[in-house]
């Protein structure tokens, strides 16, 4: 079951799509509703694109303790069932996304390693077409689009302006 994309009055941030139930979501894919998992859930909603680092911490601020084991078995679980997606940068940690109901691509920082989704551009799911298929029946593409974000591109420029500059002293 994918995220709701409607706003309603329980909307968790003004102007923004309201969080479904997220103990409902994982007991229609057959998922008891634990306060890890339901934790977990509403922290990537808010937080798309987080490594399992930061979902531990979020989830430990919010409920106590929790091991890592537990919040790695979480994320798989949730992934395994469709609730959430896995996408694995080159050179990153994993992230994780609650936005599963479309074949969206990624841009990714090569400096810092934020993601940022990008909406596929051309026709519907793969959206890409390989030049053969080698018998596979292909249902998804994966785009990953590398640059720098614009805090990085800034701290760049700025660190080869300082550069520019001693080398003038």
């Amino acid at each position: 079951m994918a995220p709701s994309t409607t706003s309603d009055s329980t909307s968790l941030r003004q102007g923004e799509p309201s969080f479904p139930d997220p103990g409902g979501q994982l007991r229609d894919v057959g998922l008891r509703a634990t306060r890890p998992r339901i934790a977990v859930l509403r922290w990537l909603w808010d937080n798309p694109h987080s490594t399992a680092e930061a979902v531990a911490g979020a989830v430990r601020d919010e409920l106590g303790s929790v091991s890592t084991q537990a919040i790695y078995d979480v994320l798989h679980a949730c992934t395994a069932a469709g609730l959430l997606r896995r996408i694995e940068p080159a050179g990153h940690p994993a992230r994780f996304e609650t936005r599963i109901d479309d074949n969206h691509h990624h841009l990714v920082c090569r400096a810092c390693g934020r993601a940022e989704d990008v909406d596929c551009v051309h026709g519907t799911a793969p959206c890409l077409a390989p030049s053969s298929t080698a018998g596979y029946v292909v249902d998804e593409a994966e785009v990953v689009f590398w640059g720098l974000c614009p805090d990085c591109r800034s701290a760049h420029t700025q660190d080869r302006s300082h550069h520019h500059e001693e080398g003038r002293s």
